[in-house]
Protein backbone atom coordinates (compact mmCIF):
# COMPACT_ATOMS: atom_id res chain seq x y z
CA UNK A 1 0.00 0.00 0.00
CA UNK A 2 1.24 3.58 -0.58
CA UNK A 3 -0.13 7.18 0.61
CA UNK A 4 -2.02 7.76 -2.71
CA UNK A 5 -4.19 4.53 -2.24
CA UNK A 6 -5.51 5.75 1.29
CA UNK A 7 -9.19 7.10 1.52
CA UNK A 8 -11.54 7.40 4.15
CA UNK A 9 -12.35 5.04 6.49
CA UNK A 10 -9.87 2.35 4.90
CA UNK A 11 -7.92 0.67 7.28
CA UNK A 12 -4.01 -0.02 6.98
CA UNK A 13 -2.57 -3.34 7.22
CA UNK A 14 1.20 -1.85 6.66
CA UNK A 15 2.42 1.59 5.82
CA UNK A 16 5.58 2.98 5.10
CA UNK A 17 6.77 6.01 5.46
CA UNK A 18 9.14 8.65 6.28
CA UNK A 19 8.68 11.49 8.16
CA UNK A 20 8.82 14.67 7.34
CA UNK A 21 7.99 16.80 9.93
CA UNK A 22 6.60 16.66 13.66
CA UNK A 23 4.83 19.94 15.12
CA UNK A 24 5.24 20.72 18.36
CA UNK A 25 2.62 18.62 20.70
CA UNK A 26 -0.49 20.20 22.49
CA UNK A 27 -2.14 19.40 25.58
CA UNK A 28 -5.85 18.18 25.38
CA UNK A 29 -8.62 16.74 27.70
CA UNK A 30 -9.89 13.71 27.52
CA UNK A 31 -13.68 12.67 27.82
CA UNK A 32 -12.85 11.83 31.38
CA UNK A 33 -11.33 14.79 32.07
CA UNK A 34 -7.11 13.19 31.76
CA UNK A 35 -4.88 15.27 30.18
CA UNK A 36 -3.02 13.85 26.96
CA UNK A 37 -0.84 15.18 24.54
CA UNK A 38 -1.11 15.52 20.82
CA UNK A 39 0.91 16.16 17.68
CA UNK A 40 0.21 16.00 13.99
CA UNK A 41 3.03 14.60 12.29
CA UNK A 42 3.61 15.05 7.76
CA UNK A 43 4.66 11.70 6.52
CA UNK A 44 4.62 10.01 3.09
CA UNK A 45 6.38 8.68 0.58
CA UNK A 46 7.07 9.38 -3.55
CA UNK A 47 3.06 9.01 -4.08
CA UNK A 48 2.00 11.38 -1.70
CA UNK A 49 1.75 12.37 1.98
CA UNK A 50 -0.53 12.66 4.60
CA UNK A 51 -0.75 14.08 8.50
CA UNK A 52 -0.14 11.69 10.95
CA UNK A 53 -1.82 11.82 14.71
CA UNK A 54 0.18 11.05 17.44
CA UNK A 55 -0.84 10.39 21.28
CA UNK A 56 0.85 10.33 24.41
CA UNK A 57 4.21 7.98 24.05
CA UNK A 58 3.95 7.86 20.18
CA UNK A 59 5.16 11.43 19.96
CA UNK A 60 8.42 10.60 21.35
CA UNK A 61 8.82 7.76 18.84
CA UNK A 62 9.66 9.47 15.55
CA UNK A 63 11.78 12.03 14.55
CA UNK A 64 11.78 13.86 10.94
CA UNK A 65 14.10 11.84 8.88
CA UNK A 66 12.89 8.23 10.20
CA UNK A 67 10.82 6.10 7.81
CA UNK A 68 8.35 4.26 10.33
CA UNK A 69 5.99 1.22 9.56
CA UNK A 70 2.70 2.03 10.58
CA UNK A 71 0.07 -1.67 11.61
CA UNK A 72 -3.03 -1.56 12.42
CA UNK A 73 -3.66 1.92 11.59
CA UNK A 74 -6.63 3.82 9.57
CA UNK A 75 -7.45 6.85 7.83
CA UNK A 76 -10.02 8.89 9.77
CA UNK A 77 -11.30 12.66 9.21
CA UNK A 78 -10.92 15.56 11.10
CA UNK A 79 -12.50 18.87 9.88
CA UNK A 80 -13.53 17.24 6.68
CA UNK A 81 -9.36 16.29 5.98
CA UNK A 82 -7.60 13.14 5.79
CA UNK A 83 -5.38 11.87 8.93
CA UNK A 84 -3.55 8.95 9.25
CA UNK A 85 -4.08 7.22 12.86
CA UNK A 86 -2.83 4.37 14.57
CA UNK A 87 -5.68 2.04 15.55
CA UNK A 88 -5.71 0.32 19.56
CA UNK A 89 -3.70 -2.00 18.76
CA UNK A 90 -1.60 -0.32 16.53
CA UNK A 91 2.13 0.09 16.50
CA UNK A 92 4.92 2.03 15.08
CA UNK A 93 8.10 1.02 14.49
CA UNK A 94 11.80 2.09 12.50
CA UNK A 95 11.73 0.87 9.20
CA UNK A 96 15.31 -0.11 7.06
CA UNK A 97 13.14 0.56 3.76
CA UNK A 98 14.65 3.45 2.11
CA UNK A 99 12.48 6.41 1.03
CA UNK A 100 14.14 9.22 -0.78
CA UNK A 101 11.92 11.51 -2.01
CA UNK A 102 8.47 12.21 -0.41
CA UNK A 103 5.91 13.37 -2.55
CA UNK A 104 4.68 16.89 -0.87
CA UNK A 105 2.52 18.25 -3.40
CA UNK A 106 0.31 15.33 -2.92
CA UNK A 107 -0.57 15.74 0.14
CA UNK A 108 -3.80 14.04 1.13
CA UNK A 109 -4.51 16.17 4.17
CA UNK A 110 -4.70 19.16 1.77
CA UNK A 111 -8.28 18.16 0.59
CA UNK A 112 -11.68 18.25 1.53
CA UNK A 113 -13.57 15.21 1.94
CA UNK A 114 -16.64 13.64 3.82
CA UNK A 115 -16.11 12.53 6.73
CA UNK A 116 -15.28 8.99 7.29
CA UNK A 117 -18.14 6.66 8.15
CA UNK A 118 -17.65 5.93 12.44
CA UNK A 119 -15.28 3.15 13.11
CA UNK A 120 -17.38 0.53 15.15
CA UNK A 121 -16.02 -0.56 17.93
CA UNK A 122 -16.32 -3.76 19.95
CA UNK A 123 -16.40 -6.50 17.78
CA UNK A 124 -19.59 -8.02 17.42
CA UNK A 125 -20.88 -6.94 20.84
CA UNK A 126 -24.08 -5.47 20.93
CA UNK A 127 -25.60 -2.21 21.86
CA UNK A 128 -27.17 -1.53 24.96
CA UNK A 129 -30.02 1.32 24.76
Amino acid sequence: MQVKDLAPGVNVDSLTVKVVKVEEPRSVSGRDGSTHRVADALVGDESGSILMTLWDRNIDSVRPGAVITVRNGFVGTFKGHMRLNLGRGGTLSESDAQIENVNTSNNLSDKVVEDAPPRRRGFGRSRRF
